[in-house]
């Protein structure tokens, strides 16, 4: 059988990510006759078990709220699609890109950011938790598929991505001053990652989208839910005038489309304004390779300054008309109690949890290690569903 080619790689812009120049992968594997390494680490993250998933974790409202909100999951593919689409007409490798997109949200605990902060509570004498950490936990030891290797084998590249997507971690760049996660270090010292850098391009572009499809599908999610109107959105910035210009064409248009051609001019514009600023910002820099994006010293793929200041302010609506709304905050404060108290009954009862996590949990503390048994249940909980760590408080706790 022949090799296929992957497309050429002549189609690309100088400072894509080659394949061909990839670091590779911490473990060697022959390579495939028929998908490049990029392609391989996509259909790797695609068919794990951390990625079925994302199906039943929450975005902002819960598996139960109903069918039409978006999951993990669902946003997910959206930021996917915006990656490829913004990649494609950078020139940058699609693959790359989205295998990182499709990674990125893997170490969310279940009821999103409301059961991540409960969980790094619990976790605060035993070194804390961070979902983009356990993403790379995930990824590098969790998934366990393989016989020769735990986590997906990833190229250096995808983990790279998925660990700096939103910068360095370390060094004068880093946006944070905080301590380095353990998992994140651990890792970086078998292959270095180089944290003190900005990302790749492909990386960059699947951060971007992330805000993109967020921002986007939160306003739709939380007109859907009516926790805002229509009516709410007139001074939001670059919301109101599209919300303005999308009436003024269409005067007797019915409230479903409305909110749907606002949103996907939305996306649009915000594409637009990054492929823009993408190349002002790369012909500036004088990039002509991956490792000068890398070493640029500032994040090339991002929004123009008027855009960046929009992108603010739909965040800010978001927060106190969504976020803070008090039907999310009664199930956000429920999810707490549920994490808070799963993690406490099995770090007092360790029997309780399934076997194979009961076999981890009793080798670490043989060892006299609290650390790593209190990790190891904090693996368990993360990984849960929605529906799961509901069903299993219900068993164990009330």
């Amino acid at each position: 059988m022949p090799t296929i080619s992957p497309y050429p790689e002549r189609t690309l812009a100088p400072f894509a990510t080659r394949v061909g120049d990839s670091r590779g992968r911490l473990h060697n594997e022959p390579e495939s006759r028929s998908r490049t390494g990029f392609q391989r680490d996509r259909d790797r993250v695609i068919h794990c078990s951390a990625f079925r998933r994302l199906k039943h974790k929450t975005q902002v409202f819960a598996y139960h709220e109903g069918d039409y909100y978006r999951t993990r999951l669902t946003h997910t593919l959206e930021v996917a699609q915006i990656a490829r689409t913004l990649s494609r007409a950078l020139g940058l490798d699609e693959d790359l890109a989205e295998a990182v997109a499709l990674a990125h949200d893997f170490g969310h605990t279940p009821f999103g950011h409301a059961g991540e902060e409960a969980l790094n509570l619990a976790m605060a004498d035993y070194g804390g938790f961070d979902h983009n950490a356990q993403t790379l936990r995930i990824l590098t030891k969790l998934e366990r598929r393989y016989a020769e290797f735990d986590g997906l084998n990833l190229t250096w590249e995808t983990l790279e991505g998925v660990v700096k997507h939103n910068g360095p971690l370390t060094g004068p760049l880093a946006s944070e001053a905080r301590p380095l996660a353990h998992a994140v270090e651990e890792y970086s010292r078998v292959h270095d990652l180089e944290l003190s850098s900005y990302a790749g391009p492909e990386a960059q572009v699947a951060a971007i989208a992330d805000d993109i499809a967020y921002n986007s599908h939160d306003l739709d999610d939380g007109l859907r839910a009516g926790l805002f109107d229509v009516g709410d959105l007139a001074d939001v910035p670059l919301v109101g005038d599209i919300v303005a210009e999308v009436m003024a064409r269409y005067p007797e248009i019915e409230p479903q489309r409305l909110v749907h051609e606002t949103v996907r001019r939305i996306i649009g514009t915000l594409v637009e304004d990054v492929l823009g600023e993408a190349a002002v910002r790369f012909a500036g820099a004088g990039v002509g390779s991956a490792k000068d994006v890398r070493d640029a010293g500032r994040q090339l793929v991002t929004f123009s300054t008027e855009r960046a200041s929009q992108e603010r302010a739909i965040k800010a609506f978001l927060f106190k008309h969504m976020y803070r709304h008090k039907r999310v905050n009664v199930m956000t404060d429920r999810a707490r109690r549920v994490v808070a108290e799963l993690f406490r009954r099995f770090m007092e009862a360790p029997d309780m949890l399934p076997n194979e996590w009961r076999e981890e949990v009793r080798s670490r503390r043989q060892a006299g290690d609290i650390v790593g048994k209190a990790r190891v249940i904090a693996d368990y909980i993360a990984g849960m569903t929605d529906g799961y760590a509901f069903e299993i408080h219900k068993g164990l706790v009330l």
